[in-house]
């Protein structure tokens, strides 16, 4: 087995080779939880959710672990302007967010490490720092991280301290040495959190927080870090300064950024109008299941952007459904336990994920798959559908897909179909109605029912032998 991976410190694929044999630990940037998480959120924690899912898949130990920023500027702010106290206001978002990432069948992590719990730490790192002549305390109370002290300071985004200092905004009168410093401790405000510290009361700055989580839960020196491409410069940047100067350590040997989402092909922001969180998206009666917000996600390589728009998910809906239509009526249920195999399929899609997790490859092996089943089914092969089907459900086990009873995806709702009171007890009963009038050839009535339910978006589909199933449309 060899898994290659896109390096974004070289800009190369570089074969995965674990610091501790057999054992992967990797470090997710999480959510800072003032709100809502967006879609944005999601794409990251999908992508991330099926590597972890993958490198344990191979048979990798994965010690994973994804923060939580639970207090920061945006916090203390939202939190003011609601009148609540900050760690029920955390506490709230934090929840929203478990939940959201549920939906998605996003694995909780091994570790999940709140900022307010690890002060000491930073602190304690802040003045390690300037110990070693990398920070000083300005002017105003703060403590700042000297840039210039770091000699490979802008080798993970190919920045020149230079090219950066040339285009910085210079502020009137500021405590900074260089512009491109930044704080690593603020100086307490009035109202505002804050805890004891050698340079009196304040609060850490957001770019610490992660060095010191990491550094304390999985060491000076891990395999994988990973995050947004918006997280590269300079919160990535400035964690490798952080940490290699405190530690003389590598910190992370590969880094992982999955790309940025577009919203019907502009870059999603607040102010064009067109940012959506998860539950919005769960919510707007345009997707069947979550399932396929995820599936969504799943079709476009992580270190690409991916286009959001209610086409592609129409796309997305109908691709899953061919899946699910592949298994209808075969005894493959959902699978509970990791399996693999070494059939072609199961080659094909390894060499697929192997080569930095190419999940549209894999994707393409489902679909492969599915067509092979229906084609047994054609031929009347009912014992070489139903393996097959039991392999598609495997492997998609390992994508976190195919986890519905085939009959649960076709009765889900988009939102339309249950107005009117058309949930699954009315359903079944019409149709048993409709079974009745048939039996006693009321055809007229049998008709009427199947018009009626056809209104409210429910296709009924008659089976040799007697029997009726449904799905919505």
């Amino acid at each position: 087995m060899t898994i290659r991976i896109h390096n974004s410190l070289t800009g190369q694929k570089q074969t995965l080779t674990p610091i501790r044999p057999g054992e992967i630990r990797m470090y997710l940037c999480g959510d800072t939880v003032y709100d809502f998480c967006h879609i944005g959120h999601a794409r990251s924690k999908v992508a991330f959710d099926i590597v972890h899912r993958y490198l344990r898949h191979r048979g990798l130990k994965v010690i994973f672990v994804r923060n939580i920023t639970d207090i920061d500027d945006k916090i203390i702010r939202r939190a003011a302007e609601l009148g609540e106290p900050i760690d029920a206001f955390t506490a709230r978002f934090i929840d929203a967010m478990h939940e959201d990432y549920d939906r998605l069948n996003v694995l909780r992590p091994d570790h999940e490490p709140r900022a307010t719990q690890y002060v000491p730490g930073m602190i304690a790192l802040t003045q390690t720092l300037i110990d070693k002549g990398h920070a000083y305390v300005a002017s105003d109370g703060d403590v700042m991280y000297s840039v210039g002290s770091f000699a490979d300071y802008g080798k993970l985004s190919g920045k020149r301290l230079a090219d950066l200092r040339a285009g910085a905004r210079i502020e009137v009168d500021t405590a900074k040495r260089d512009p491109l410093d930044f704080v690593l401790w603020k100086k307490a405000k009035p109202g505002e959190p804050a805890w004891e510290s050698p340079w009196g009361p304040g609060r850490p700055g957001w770019h610490i927080e992660c060095s010191v989580m990491s550094g304390e839960i999985l060491g000076s020196h891990f395999d994988i870090h990973a995050g947004g491409m918006d997280l590269k410069f300079p919160h990535h940047e400035n964690e490798i300064a952080q940490s290699c100067a405190a530690t003389g350590d590598h910190f992370a040997n590969l880094w992982m950024h999955n790309g940025f989402v577009n919203v019907d092909d502009e870059k999603m922001s607040k102010s064009l109008g067109n940012f959506f969180t998860i539950r919005e998206v769960l919510g707007s009666g345009h997707i069947r299941h979550p399932e396929v917000l995820r599936y969504f996600l799943t079709g476009s390589h992580y270190r690409g952007p991916i286009n959001y728009s209610l086409a592609q998910i129409e796309q997305a809906d109908a691709s899953l459904g061919r899946l699910y239509t592949a298994l209808r009526g075969l005894d493959a249920p959902p699978v509970k336990a990791p399996q693999t195999g070494d059939s072609q399929a199961w080659q094909t899609f390894h060499a697929a994920m192997d080569d930095d997790f190419n999940t549209p490859e894999a994707i393409a092996v489902l679909q492969a798959i599915a067509g092979e089943i229906n084609r047994a089914r054609d031929a009347g092969d009912v014992a070489g559908a139903t393996a097959k089907a039991r392999e598609l459900r495997a492997i998609g086990s390992v994508l976190g897909l195919l986890t519905l009873n085939a009959e649960d995806w076709f009765k889900a709702s988009k939102g339309q179909s249950t107005e009117g009171g058309w949930d699954d007890a009315r359903i079944e009963a019409a149709i048993a109605e409709r079974q009745d009038a048939r039996k006693s050839k009321n055809f007229k009535r049998s008709d009427e029912i199947r018009d009626e339910l056809a209104a409210a978006g429910i296709v009924l589909e008659d089976k040799p032998g007697g029997a009726t199933v449904w799905r919505r449309s």
